[in-house]
């Protein structure tokens, strides 16, 4: 089980419908999917804009540009007492809609799917070599269609 405390910073948000029953869900199909689906586990999610992603991302990663998602894994606490806080993610609502419109999915869908891939890299996935790419993209396509969304890299591949 996940609990997210889930803060509405700013960017429009309030035009995804129940984004915080849908990150919740696409959360828990993340968690699914991995060996650590028994776990009891908490993470902070900031629904945020461009202005603000794009400094989290200079500050932390020296990309000075927006980006869809940030995740900031926690450091493991052996012994702590409580659910494991897995980290923070954050994410940007004018980059998730033109990448919606882009790629012509679902801003839910695309929504969803940024927060498994956020979950993921708090489990300590990751994407940047191509063997850990395609592991973490099969965890993603899995968790996905358990909540009834397609391949978001189907059309990609093509």
């Amino acid at each position: 089980m996940i609990t997210l405390d889930i803060m509405i910073e700013e960017g429009g948000w309030d035009r995804l419908e129940d984004a915080e029953g849908l990150a919740q869900k696409a959360a828990e199909a993340a968690l699914a999917v991995t060996c650590e689906a028994d776990g009891d586990f908490e993470a902070s999610v900031m629904l945020t804009d461009d202005a603000h992603i794009r400094e989290l991302n200079r500050t932390w990663r020296g990309k000075d540009k927006p980006t869809n998602v940030l995740s900031f894994p926690a450091p493991e606490q052996p012994g702590a007492a409580g659910p494991r806080h897995l980290g923070d993610i954050a994410l940007a609502y004018e980059t998730l809609v033109r990448e919606s419109e882009e790629e012509s999915k679902e801003l839910a869908h695309h929504f969803a799917h940024l927060i498994v891939h956020g979950v993921l890299h708090l489990l300590g996935y990751d994407h940047e070599v191509e063997a850990e790419a395609d592991i973490m993209e099969g965890l993603e396509v899995k968790a996905l269609a358990t909540l009834g969304i397609a391949d978001p890299y189907r059309d990609m591949a093509a």
